[in-house]
């Protein structure tokens, strides 16, 4: 299953439901640890697996792994990888002056499995490791839970916004009270379907229409009442295009309606790791992530760093 709370960087909703936002300077001493903390996902057999960065200069490029099938961060377009993470990951590849090469993976259980299988530990099913992982989220307890990897390169700011039909609302965009008498589609178990699921007492659960992923909840707008679609702000800005307004406007009551994506790389290559953000910093600063995102009809916000 890849539905979630991010499509393809799927946490587990109550897990991310607890994954509140914390400073980028935040001490790891500060999370439970011992024999106060849940067991680790990483306890298994610890085989230093990928590459040091001399031996990628060596072999010329680097490999990275994005969601398959999720649209605009990483999808094949004409048979070829493409998408906003795919460009970021051939700046990455520019800026250190090596070719970039892609591997659609699959989105596990939760990003903590995707991380051991694609990062530091090698999967009995043959999944490939990859030099660096795209749209991991960046928060002090997750990063601390996976002392195996190294979560850095903040890129975006993500969102919970809603996209919908300015027929039924042609003054004001709708807020989540609306959904108590007009349909919403969602991404099934994805936050935006927690959270309306629960709002008002559970007054909305019978406007809700699940579908299989933010996309689809866009594509549901003006079919059998739907009149809006919730989810991440720039997966829907992508699928509605010019054909329905998108309102980010920020939710009362949702404390986790918006966080910050970056990229995972394995704790053993912090040398890669430091490379890979100051390529990322770089392309934040003289504007091109800021131009990958417009070319897919997305807003950018820039992440705090």
């Amino acid at each position: 299953m890849i539905s979630g709370i991010i499509r393809g960087t799927v946490i587990g909703a109550a897990s991310w439901l607890c994954l509140a936002a914390a400073p980028a300077l935040a001490k790891c001493e500060n999370i439970p640890s011992g024999l106060d903390a849940p067991p680790p996902p990483q306890n298994t057999g610890r085989d230093i697996v990928g590459q040091e960065l001399d031996q990628i200069f060596d072999q010329g490029y680097m490999t990275f792994g994005v969601y398959e099938d999720f649209p605009p961060f990483s999808f094949l377009k004409d048979g070829a990888p493409a998408g906003i993470d795919v460009d970021l990951g051939q700046i990455i590849a520019a800026e250190m002056g090596l070719e970039a090469r892609f591997e659609l993976v699959q989105a596990g259980e939760n990003v903590d499995n995707d991380m051991r299988t694609y990062l530091w530990q090698h999967s009995k099913l043959g999944a490939p490791i990859v030099n660096v992982l795209m749209h991991v989220p960046y928060n002090i307890d997750f990063a601390c839970r996976n002392e195996m990897v190294v979560i850095t390169g903040q890129y975006f700011e993500e969102r919970i916004a809603i996209a919908y039909d300015p027929v039924v609302y042609p003054d004001t965009p709708p807020t989540p009270a609306y959904f108590r008498f007009d349909k919403v589609a969602v991404e099934n178990d994805s936050i935006s379907d927690f959270f309306l699921s629960g709002a008002f007492g559970g007054q909305i659960r019978p406007k809700i229409v699940r579908v299989g992923n933010p996309i689809a909840a866009v594509n549901e707008i003006g079919q059998d009442g739907v009149a809006a679609a919730m989810g991440p702000r720039v997966q829907l800005e992508y699928a509605a295009g010019s054909e329905y307004p998108v309102s980010a406007d920020p939710i009362p009551s949702f404390s986790m309606g918006s966080w910050t994506l970056g990229v995972a790389v394995h704790q053993a290559y912090r040398d890669l790791a430091y490379s890979v953000d100051d390529a990322i910093g770089a392309a934040i600063a003289d504007g091109r992530m800021a131009k990958i995102f417009a070319a897919y009809g997305a807003t950018y916000t820039e992440p705090e760093r």
